[in-house]
């Protein structure tokens, strides 16, 4: 097994300095173009990998966002979930998903996990068999950001993006209605979890 090539073998093969290397991969404005062009080249040429482990040992962020949802079958959920890859990739962060599959206990071992895996932020989508939010609390405590969607808990301080059942409710009826129904029934899920129509 050949052993990891780094920035101080580029910088051998290139006779420059590591930091002229290091500077060069992350297309530093003071580094010239050519030397940018040189180094990358050089890099690919010798098999360079980035070491993404040191940068954030670095830094103290991993650049990686974590999604927890109750389950990953429906259109809804995946379209959610293109969605925030695709604005997530964007800005340079790869996503940890999760599915706890209706089971509060699973979500809470998944929320330890994504916790200790020190993503940066976490989306979640609870279990309807969730009753208290203290398993997100050490994310609370470390000031990492935590967004509740679709099926949220009303009475917490994190942000929640949720759709305006009320809005969405009177508007069904108004349609109906004037469709000529007189006799209209709603039919709902559980009432302690808001959930996409």
């Amino acid at each position: 097994m050949s052993r990891d090539i780094t920035i101080y073998d580029i910088a051998k093969e290139l006779n420059v300095s590591s930091s002229t290397v290091s500077r060069a991969l992350q297309d530093h404005p003071e580094i010239s173009q050519k030397t940018i062009a040189r180094v990358k080249e050089t890099a690919e040429k010798l098999g360079y990998r980035h070491n993404t482990f040191a940068s954030n040992l670095r830094t103290k962020r991993t650049y990686t966002i974590g999604v927890l949802v109750h389950e990953l079958q429906s259109n809804f959920m995946v379209s959610v979930l293109a969605g925030i890859e695709k604005v997530t990739s964007e800005a340079g962060y790869d996503l940890i998903i999760a599915h706890s599959s209706e089971s509060s206990e699973k979500e809470a071992a998944n929320a330890k996990n994504m916790f200790h895996k020190r993503v940066d932020g976490l989306f979640v989508s609870l279990s309807l068999k969730t009753t208290g939010l203290k398993h997100f609390q050490p994310f609370h405590d470390k000031n990492i950001p935590v967004m509740f969607f679709d099926r949220v808990e009303e009475n917490c301080d994190s942000t929640k993006i949720v759709i305006d059942n009320y809005k969405c409710g009177y508007q069904a009826t108004r349609h109906l209605i004037e469709q000529g129904c007189r006799r209209i029934v709603m039919v709902t899920s559980d009432l302690r979890r808001n959930v996409y129509a």
